[in-house]
């Protein structure tokens, strides 16, 4: 019929690993989100150095 030993075991296998996949996947996001971030920050803040008729210094990364 129905054998709720063997129900259990896999269950609390299956649960570390969704966990574990969870783990992974937040990892990967939170540094995707933080290198793109940066990114998106550098380009708004060039977009705003152009639109005030200043120069972009990629060095120091500043406006001039």
């Amino acid at each position: 019929m129905f054998n709720l030993e063997k129900w259990r075991e896999e269950d609390g296998a299956a649960a570390v690993e969704y966990g574990l996949l969870v783990g992974l996947i937040a990892v990967f996001l939170i540094t995707a989100m933080t290198n793109l971030g940066d990114k998106v920050g550098d380009t708004l803040d060039k977009a705003a150095c152009k639109v005030s008729g200043k120069t972009w210094n990629d060095t120091t990364q500043t406006c001039a």
